[in-house]
């Protein structure tokens, strides 16, 4: 899959865009014409794959400019975002007349991991010296009001179907893929105007047999009976078949998450070779970063992208399919996790009365609180009086008795 076709079909410059064509327009009115902007950035939104990033990048291409790079999602921090933005916007192109600063999914500075991160980026949205855009699903949350001021705002629409088979029929073409006009209609209107997700499925569907037809939509879609579990991942681990590993998860019961720790504890049992493995973990830390956007946003159309990386991706980690019989079995973490609680739960039952008289927070003081009371507990006097303070029970104090230290 390095070589996915998302990646080798994408537009070039931005008349190879469909159905965008006012948005991009204004897009590089604001580049162009970036030194006589007042506002300093160009905030993209619209739906998952309507081509919001692929615009940026084939603009910069287009107009001879460095792309820097980097996905909200994964630095979400102030330093994180000042490291790479920051450099980015002072600094100047050292090969190029100028530069483009993308900052992809800013959905994702609204989680709770943010620190700092948006309120840095509106920062330097003030003192850039290169054009910055940046891309979301929805802005319209209250935590993005000042951040829509500061932006020139660009509405990215939904894609019509139509362009959606357009585009489909072109790569067919360029890859000898025979095609039934209903079916490629059909895969079309089911991913709803996400060019992203019809690539992907595309890819996945015709992998095999260079056709796609109706016959091949109803595997990826249809749910007629219910395979086990156990079924299903041994389909991902032992075949290298791509229509195979895609409709593996189709008919079972049990939710992606439940699949998930399937893999993970199954994966190591069947791949021998680290290279594969790691390819394997790789796939499946993918997937569960399209599990976290989708708690988050609820954007469910991610799940075409978490289902094809839980399957397609895990079978394809190996050169070749392994010969022999292995003993899947049921994932162990939740079983590990709850005896961890268990064995945990006073120490946590006195980190959340410690937090209460400290003012931090339930997590800090099992980390690093509770440990230094071990140390202070070998003082009798200095015992007594936390025992009162936190007014602790006789399973708690006879805890920290057996685990204090000596000094």
């Amino acid at each position: 899959m390095e070589d996915f076709w998302t990646k080798r079909y994408a537009p070039k410059s931005t008349s190879e865009l469909k159905g965008q064509e006012k948005a991009i327009n204004e897009l590089k009115a604001f580049v162009v014409g970036f030194k006589q902007q007042t506002k300093k950035g160009a905030l993209l939104y619209g739906p998952p794959g309507c081509g919001k990033t692929a615009s940026v990048i084939a603009l910069a291409n287009e107009l001879n400019l460095e792309l820097v790079e980097l996905n909200a999602s994964d630095f979400r921090n102030s330093a994180a975002i000042e490291s790479i933005v920051g450099s980015a916007s002072k600094q100047r192109s050292l090969f190029h007349a100028g530069k483009i600063i993308l900052v992809d999914e800013i959905d994702g500075l609204a989680g709770r991991e943010d620190r700092g991160g948006l309120q840095t980026l509106m920062k330097l949205l003030k003192s850039t010296a290169f054009p910055i855009v940046l891309t979301a699903n929805d802005p319209w949350e209250q935590r993005f009001s000042t951040l829509r001021r500061q932006c020139r705002l660009i509405q990215f629409h939904k894609l019509n179907y139509k362009t959606v088979v357009q585009v489909l029929k072109g790569i067919c073409k360029s890859e000898g893929i025979s095609y039934e006009e209903v079916a490629i209609d059909g895969l079309a209107r089911r991913v709803d105007g996400d060019l992203r997700a019809g690539i992907i499925d595309l890819f996945l569907l015709t992998s095999a047999n260079k056709h796609l037809s109706t016959k091949e939509l109803e595997f990826l879609f249809d749910r007629k009976r219910e395979l086990p579990i156990l079924e299903a991942i041994t389909r991902i681990l032992k075949t290298r078949d791509i229509e195979v590993a895609l409709g593996a998860l189709n008919d079972v019961s049990e939710d992606l998450d439940e699949v998930m720790l399937w893999l993970d504890e199954n994966m190591p049992l069947e791949y021998k070779k680290p290279e594969e493995l790691a390819k394997a973990y790789e796939s499946l830390s993918k997937a569960d970063v399209f599990r976290g956007r989708i708690s988050r946003w609820q954007y469910w159309r991610f799940l075409v992208y978490m289902n094809a990386l839980l399957t397609v991706g895990v079978a394809l980690a190996k050169e070749e399919k392994y010969r022999g019989y292995t003993k899947f079995q049921r994932g162990r973490r939740i079983l590990n996790m709850w005896i961890w609680n268990r064995k945990n739960m006073l120490k946590k039952s006195i980190a959340s009365k410690l937090a209460a008289h400290t003012h931090c927070s339930t997590a800090y003081a099992f980390q690093e609180v509770v440990d230094f009371l071990r140390v202070m507990y070998s003082n009798s006097e200095w015992a007594s009086k936390l025992e009162e303070e936190l007014e602790l029970d006789e399973k708690e104090i006879e805890w920290l008795k057996e685990r204090r230290i000596k000094v």
